[in-house]
């Protein structure tokens, strides 16, 4: 009797042992074969999505240069008609035969060029026109043109500040009215407003630059909001450190070029790898896009949930001179 009792015993927990490694295995295979189908169905999302870009008219301001320029590449790439401004006619040019004599499979639409000076103000309405024209509408609007600042507060030309704030703000908002009733009127379109994660925190020496993009912040998250009725999507992009001349064409505390490459701009990120993720973020419709290593992305959640300790380490890094 106890003999039947342990091999009965032993038969049920070899049994219970079998059910083990069976469930585990089932669950190993709905585990992974769920992996496989998330990681198929975002392959393809993205790629219906890269498909919707085609035909799209897409104006990108700062488009000589930097991630103005490399986004002109990803949509060009993806067939859309891309209009390329900024203020340098012959890096415009020179962007449009680089994209001109690109050898795709896909059938792509001749590159665009539109002379833009951000600064000009009253002249941004004859230029929004200019854009309406070429195509008959606008359906993606990337506001990138910018300019940088570094100084202490004290020693900035309110000059500087006026500069800073008419490129980086009032010109990208002045564009954007200008173009906005236009997608108003079609029920469609996607704004994009390269801002920085300074427009989120804000780092000693570079009052005039952050005081722009906080600004940038704040009316593209109101507008977001107003023209979802419309369905019209709003993205702001906030990366950090991007490895582009920006540092070179700088502005100082007098108004002079700093003609420098900062050691944190030579060491930011790369240009194609923010471009991506720009072209996924209006794929998906993405409404906020932090990028950045993951200090900096800590840092904005310091700043909101441990605000002294946040200035602390900014006082510390005022005090070591790190401009």
């Amino acid at each position: 009797m106890i003999k039947f009792t342990s091999l009965q015993t032993d038969t049920c927990t070899f049994a219970m042992e079998r059910l083990s490694r069976g469930q585990l295995q089932i669950v190993a295979g709905l585990t992974f074969g769920s992996l496989g189908l998330l990681w198929l169905w975002r392959r393809l999302a993205v790629r219906r999505g890269r498909a919707a870009l085609k035909d799209k008219v897409v104006l990108i301001t700062g488009a000589s240069s930097g991630v103005g320029e490399a986004c002109a590449h990803a949509f060009y790439r993806v067939g859309s008609k891309v209009i390329l401004c900024a203020r340098r006619i012959k890096e415009l040019e020179r962007v449009k035969n680089d994209l001109s004599s690109l050898k795709l499979t896909t059938p792509t639409h001749p590159p665009c060029i539109l002379p833009l000076d951000l600064e000009d103000l009253e002249g941004i309405p004859k230029k929004a026109q200019e854009a309406l024209a070429l195509h008959g509408r606008v359906d993606i609007l990337i506001n990138n043109g910018g300019m940088t600042s570094k100084g202490a507060v004290e020693d900035t030309e309110m000059s500087v500040h006026q500069k800073v704030m008419t490129i980086n703000y009032f010109g990208s908002v002045a564009l954007t009215k200008e173009l906005l009733l236009s997608m108003i009127a079609n029920k469609c379109g996607h704004i994009v407003a390269i801002s920085s994660v300074q427009g989120k925190i804000a780092i000693p020496y570079r009052s005039a630059y952050g005081a722009s993009k906080h600004a940038m912040n704040a009316f593209f998250d109101c507008l977001r909001a107003e023209v979802a009725q419309h369905k019209i999507n709003v993205t702001v992009v906030s990366p950090s450190y991007i490895k582009t001349n920006i540092s070179y064409n700088a502005v100082t505390a007098d108004g002079t070029r700093h003609g420098e490459m900062d050691r944190n701009i030579a060491t930011g990120m790369s240009t194609d790898y923010v471009v991506k993720k720009i072209l996924q973020a209006v794929i998906q419709k993405q409404g906020d896009l932090v990028l950045g290593p993951f200090h900096h992305r800590l840092a904005i959640y310091v700043r909101v949930l441990s605000p002294r300790l946040y200035d602390w380490l900014m006082a510390l890094r005022a005090r070591g001179g790190d401009v």
